[in-house]
């Protein structure tokens, strides 16, 4: 994994219409691990957080209500970037759990290798090894 520990200190937020389904596809086709998932009572998912590399995601179920719902109603697919080391094994695991390739993997001419796919509801995922040095 590119990274590792620390406390990430940006966390893309989205929110799902099957976030349980979306779960499964980013664990199990992207390799994301579970930190946390919380559910209310009548099943959906109240917020989760999933790990990759020394950063996370945010993932609820839409339709909850509250004002960051109500904020994202009409939002469109996001666009998150991910680093990760080996491009063509990452792309291979999500090629067979069935995920929409838009990309595979390419050498671009900045250097990086990345391959961008699409999930089961519309965010484009990029899976890539730029991963620049931030300054503190």
């Amino acid at each position: 994994m590119a990274g590792t520990g620390g406390r990430p200190s940006i966390f893309p937020t989205m929110l799902y219409a099957d976030a349980k389904a979306a779960i499964r596809q980013l664990t199990e086709a992207f390799g994301f691990t579970e930190l946390s998932v919380y559910e209310t009572a009548d099943g959906s998912v109240m917020h989760a957080e999933l790990v990759q590399g020394n950063g996370a995601v945010m993932v609820g179920s839409k339709g909850r209500g509250g004002l960051f719902d109500t904020a994202m109603k009409d939002a469109g697919p996001a666009g998150v970037y991910v680093v990760v080391d080996d491009v063509d094994a990452h792309h291979e695991r999500a090629v067979e759990h069935g995920v929409e390739i838009l990309m595979p993997p390419t050498d671009q001419d900045y250097g990086s290798r990345d391959y961008m796919a699409r999930d089961a509801e519309g965010n484009i995922w990029s899976f890539g090894t730029y991963s620049p040095e931030i300054g503190g």
